[in-house]
């Protein structure tokens, strides 16, 4: 019964999330007129919009289920890319416009998988299993492409000179956006092809069942809603972007808080699902889903943002201040030292999750 309920719910969310979708963009020329059905609409817009999330995540889960990993993992990781663009797009351009939004919000995704979500799963596999056991060359593929991405995105900025400020001239965002997806691209060769093994997990089988592979007939569905979801988000960002904005600011907390925000939104999901793997004793397919969302969001969402922005003729301003470039150097210090013996305990974890309470302290008590 809980099994045909989910199916069920599965099929409808994405469908009615693109019907709420159209109707609430239908409805906003109403609702310019009317400060309480405007924020009616956000609310509903918001919530309809989690639950899409949700679905499409699901039916993603379900077409990587077939698939199997690695290619699994990109397929979730390329629908979490979707849905971040659209909220960074739609939140940028709403109101005054935020052109430091995309920095902030990678910055966020960065911290909250390299500490928050890596620190609950090592503490969630070490108490289950005492230690847990990943392939090394797969995590070192991980950071030694993460570290340069992050660097030439969220710290060169601050230190050149064509353009004042935090800010890549258009040249240069065109030449960093044509690396990163560079390095993206070899990365996922390496990934699928050529060293496919390293991102496989054989180092302790999970214990529970995982049921029958998905037939082709429910792949196809699920590839058909999650085509349906991502389009719905695409459609109700645009609804919510000055709701969230605008609640960010009416309580008092910084800009920054709107980056993680919208962090913690599309990586929900993913976040799940990683620590369902920990439980299940499979560190390494946590780590694919954790490392992996931090190198498309950077990969994938940094060329795109940064496109966009160009032809919009958008102000981008990627640099980080000194206090961010510390928190961002220190975390993938302490993740070196974590990964370096291919097993792990409770211990790094909580040294992660400290770190990511230190990031979200720090943008409230700056």
């Amino acid at each position: 019964m809980a099994a045909s309920r989910r199916r069920f719910l599965g099929r409808a969310v994405p469908l009615v999330g693109l019907m709420a979708a159209v109707a609430i963009t239908w409805a906003a020329g109403a609702a310019a007129t009317s400060e309480m059905l405007g924020a009616v609409l956000s609310l509903v817009a918001l919530g309809v919009l989690v639950a899409v999330v949700f679905a499409a995540v699901h039916h993603a889960d379900v077409i990587a289920h077939r698939t199997g990993e690695p290619y699994g993992t990109l397929v979730l990781t390329v629908a979490v890319t979707v849905i971040e663009v659209a909220l960074i797009l739609s939140i940028m351009l709403a109101g005054e416009g935020r052109p430091g939004l995309a920095r902030e919000t990678v910055y966020a995704v960065i911290m909250v998988v390299c500490n928050g979500v890596v620190g609950l799963c090592l503490i969630v596999g070490g108490l289950r299993y005492g230690e847990q056991g990943f392939r090394l060359p797969g995590i070192n593929a991980y950071l030694v492409v993460l570290m340069p991405l992050a660097t030439l995105t969220l710290i060169l900025p601050s230190y050149t000179t064509s353009a004042p400020g935090a800010y890549y001239s258009n040249v240069q965002l065109g030449f960093v956006s044509v690396a990163t997806l560079a390095l993206y691209a070899v990365f996922l060769y390496v990934q699928t092809v050529r060293h496919r093994d390293y991102f496989l997990s054989d180092l302790g089988g999970g214990e529970e069942e995982h049921g029958l592979p998905p037939t082709s007939r429910q792949v196809w569905e699920s590839a058909v809603l999650l085509v349906i979801g991502l389009v719905a988000v695409v459609l109700l960002a645009k609804g919510v972007a000055g709701s969230i904005e605008a609640t960010i600011l009416e309580v008092g907390a910084p800009t920054e808080a709107i980056g993680l925000l919208v962090a913690l939104l599309v990586l929900l999901p993913e976040t799940l699902a990683a620590l369902r793997s920990a439980r299940r004793n499979e560190l390494q397919k946590s780590l694919n889903l954790a490392l992996g969302s931090s190198l498309a969001t950077i990969g994938l969402t940094i060329p795109a943002v940064s496109l966009l922005a160009i032809v919009l003729n958008q102000p981008l301003e990627l640099g980080m201040d000194q206090r961010d470039t510390t928190m961002l150097a220190l975390t993938f210090g302490v993740s070196l030292v974590t990964f370096v013996g291919g097993r792990t305990n409770i211990l790094p974890g909580f040294v992660h999750l400290v770190l990511f309470a230190v990031f979200v302290f720090m943008i409230f008590v700056p």
